[in-house]
């Protein structure tokens, strides 16, 4: 072979080496810690039965005797589930899976929220899976706003250790008098504690939702949502919604009043266990990149929990 024809073949096996390199790097996955598998302990509710269609009727699909529910997304519309009860603290969780192939800008969640209650003034607990383009893969934002604008928002975001895209995983949160906890597989990924300045205290709907988040999503909003791909497809199952169910017509609340009946006002739900916050430390060592306590070009001041 000529060297005039050696050199682009050499080329072309060091691109292939540094493409396989980066793909490999891009697919790396965590063998996460060991810890309680709290959503065993939760009741499934029916989709059909706990929920009520939000928008985007005709974009969701209800199976399994009400077991399933899968919501997509396409150049017409988004869609979502809202819970028929709101709840003052409660357990809540889903197994989800999400969209396959090139998502930019698709966001999936799973939240509470009472903004249609109070759209000045609203308390929102929000799980919101971005979805990837080429460059990365899904990652996960967790946040909280609290007796105001969403300009007050505390996110921070984390790659997940696993592909969320080729089974069901469970994303869950917990929010009580002590605090408000978001787990992934069961496995804490952020601890927000109870502030009396800023905490979430009016009773929230639960919401399963798919929408274009194109302005923000995915790098800012560099990578839109790429319509050619849709529909964009995610699955909801299991289900849990455990908790104070308000009831407006009732003077007595149990927010006020705990109960044993509370499942969030158990021991374990008081504090983490030890177990529970050596593997959040893994998770926000080895998968946290951005934290709004570190933000300080957001902040001048930072909010008083993160000192």
């Amino acid at each position: 072979m000529a060297v005039s024809q050696v050199e682009p073949v050499l080329l072309c096996l060091l691109i292939l080496c540094m493409s396989s390199v980066m793909v490999s790097s891009r697919s790396i996955r965590y063998t996460s810690p060991s810890v309680p598998r709290l959503t065993d302990g939760f009741p499934h509710v029916s989709i059909t039965n706990g929920f009520s269609n939000a928008f985007g009727g005709s974009n969701i699909q209800v199976t399994g005797n009400g077991s399933t529910a899968t919501l997509a997304l396409d150049k017409s519309s988004g869609s979502g589930l809202a819970s028929v009860n709101k709840y003052h603290y409660g357990f809540f969780s889903a197994a989800i899976k999400l969209p396959t192939g090139d998502s930019s800008g698709v966001v999936v969640a799973f939240y509470l929220s009472n903004a249609n209650v109070f759209p000045h003034n609203h308390d929102e607990i929000d799980i919101e899976l971005l979805g990837h383009d080429k460059r990365n893969d899904w990652i996960i934002q967790t946040n909280v706003y609290a007796n105001g604008s969403v300009n007050t928002g505390r996110e921070e975001k984390f790659y997940l250790w696993f592909d969320p895209t080729t089974q069901h995983h469970q994303y869950t949160i917990i929010w009580n008098n002590h605090h408000t906890v978001f787990l992934v597989d069961n496995i804490p990924v952020r601890e927000f504690e109870h502030s009396s300045t800023f905490f979430p205290s009016k009773p929230m709907s639960v919401y399963a939702t798919i929408w274009d988040g194109s302005e923000w999503a995915t790098h800012g909003g560099k990578y839109p949502v790429n319509y050619k791909n849709a529909p964009f497809t995610v699955t909801f199952a299991e289900m849990e919604m455990s908790g104070c169910i308000s009831n407006p017509n009732v003077a007595a609340s149990c927010s006020k009043t705990p109960s044993s009946l509370d499942p969030v006002e158990g021991p374990e739900f008081v504090k983490l266990s030890s177990q529970q916050v050596t593997a959040m430390d893994w998770a926000r060592r080895k998968l946290m990149f951005y934290s709004y306590c570190k933000d300080t070009s957001r902040f001048k001041v930072m909010p008083p929990e993160c000192k």
